[in-house]
């Protein structure tokens, strides 16, 4: 079989497939749909040999009938399942060792993750030098939030309506008069 430093590569590959996309997985226990994907991320599944459907079928042949998930054992039966049919030119020892490569040291790819998209509209909304009326006044030029200030009137206690073009001139019309 494979060298030890092999099959502990192996045995990581499986247990990041494990745990893949479910938080309350131990990594013991591959699931039927970690499994598809697993042959998929690792190119075990190809097209024309491999079919996903052929991926299916190995994986309701090696597990146990009453149960859901597969072991680590069993998932080194289902890769000596599938490695005559994905190797077909190779003798069942080189297709394994073959397959093991394939499976050794990957672990889950993210493509095809939805990201976030950022469309002209959302640009357009969240343009702080385009905001007119009370909203303008939240920001600063730069496009910053002012906070407690740009949201609150803050009141001062100069006995002047806020909006007065003299305010602070009634003490030098008093001083003009005397």
């Amino acid at each position: 079989m494979a060298e030890s430093a092999d099959m502990d590569q192996l045995l990581t590959s499986f247990k990041r497939f494990a745990v893949h996309g479910d938080t309350k997985a131990s990594g013991k226990e591959l699931n039927g749909k970690n499994w598809a994907k697993l042959c998929k991320d690792c190119k075990i599944t190809d097209g024309k040999n491999v079919t996903s459907t052929d991926v299916d079928i190995v994986f309701t042949k090696v597990k146990q009938k009453t149960s859901r998930m597969m072991t680590y054992e069993e998932f080194q039966r289902a890769l000596e399942e599938l490695a005559p049919k994905r190797f077909k030119g190779q003798s069942r020892e080189e297709a394994l060792q073959s397959i093991f490569k394939l499976v050794e040291g990957k672990e889950p790819s993210n493509v095809g993750v939805t990201k976030v998209a950022k469309a002209g509209a959302v640009d357009r909304l969240t343009d702080t030098s385009r905001y007119t009326g009370s909203h303008k006044e939240r920001f600063d030029e730069s496009g910053k939030g002012k906070g407690r200030e740009g949201r609150e009137e803050i009141v001062e206690n100069t006995g002047y309506v806020g909006a007065y073009k003299h305010a602070g001139t009634y003490d030098n019309k008093l001083k003009t008069e005397k």
